[in-house]
């Protein structure tokens, strides 16, 4: 399924949150076939550690994923056999405090924050973040150009985390 797109001129915080809080649903759902269409080819999944940073590539993050990426990411939580990621942690994801940063016809960026509950092996953990999506229209919907996870925690060890964040 994908959000269809609206006959509004530029895109509006309503069309923006309702795809943000459909791409949380697959993902705590495992919908991940219908995650990886949602990203335009050339979009970018960053998690960066130090706050502010502005040079991902030349940074180190938790994450920098291409299309590739993403893909052998989804591919190692479905075969079992990565460690962070068995037995399977149960997510709920909740988005909040939606802002339009920046809108037109064509993209937006749009900043919310989100708190991620897993449950695994018998413990719930929490992690929270800013979130920055740059949003593209496309001929189905809205499409991520970027998603940037801002952790409150980056610069923290961090256990690991089994899932997309």
């Amino acid at each position: 399924m994908t959000i269809p797109p609206t006959t509004s001129l530029t895109i509006t915080l309503a069309e923006a949150m309702e795809f943000a809080w459909y791409e949380a649903d697959l993902l705590d759902h495992a919908i991940y076939d219908e995650w990886l269409a949602q990203w335009t080819a050339d979009a970018l999944y960053i998690v960066p550690i130090e706050p502010g940073t502005t040079d991902f590539e030349n940074s180190l993050n938790y994450a920098y994923d291409d299309h590739g990426m993403r893909k052998k990411r989804v591919e190692r939580l479905l075969s079992g056999q990565s460690v962070s990621a068995s037995p399977v942690a149960l997510t709920v994801r909740s988005l909040s405090r939606f802002r339009m940063l920046r809108a037109d016809e064509s993209s937006c960026e749009l900043r919310c924050a989100q708190i991620i509950t897993e449950f695994r092996r018998g413990r719930e953990r929490m992690y929270t973040a800013d979130v920055t999506f740059q949003l593209v229209r496309s001929d189905t919907g809205l499409k991520i150009r970027q998603k940037l996870v801002w952790l409150i925690n980056s610069t923290e060890a961090l256990s690991g985390i089994g899932y997309i964040l």
